[in-house]
């Protein structure tokens, strides 16, 4: 898994381009796709440490293509729903689907940035102490 590659799933261009800003801007690699299918491609070839995804996208929406990865990748990839769905049922679709984090536009870059580096830190295999 490469510990800084962030794939981000979004159909709005607008959208896609000030994440992949905001996540770029903070050191991590960013790869942005425009639907579900297409990040699904990437999942298996990249194998990246956390994806942000809209819900609604044309191909597979946001919360089939959790329900893959936590099918695939297990919890190892942490995913953030990123969506203007506030709705209860969708919230609880999403974290029901494997979701680590559901976000709602809009979310300040510097919100949105903390969210994502603790779900990765939460991530992150804790180091055991060495045994005297």
């Amino acid at each position: 898994m490469a510990e800084d590659l962030i794939l981000i799933a979004e159909d709005d261009a607008d959208v896609r381009e000030l994440l992949d800003f905001v996540v770029s801007a903070a050191g991590y690699q960013a790869v942005t796709v425009c639907d579900g299918q297409a990040a699904a491609q990437v999942l298996t070839a990249r194998h990246p440490a956390a994806v942000i995804t809209d819900v609604r996208m044309p191909a597979i929406d946001g919360i089939d293509l959790c329900r893959l990865i936590r099918r695939t990748a297990g919890g190892d990839t942490a995913v953030l729903m990123f969506t203007a769905n506030a709705l209860r049922s969708e919230v609880t679709a999403g974290m029901d689907a494997g979701a680590d984090r559901y976000l709602t536009k809009p979310i300040s870059p510097r919100h949105l940035l903390a969210e994502l580096q603790d779900v990765l830190a939460s991530k992150r295999p804790r180091r055991q102490p060495c045994a005297p």
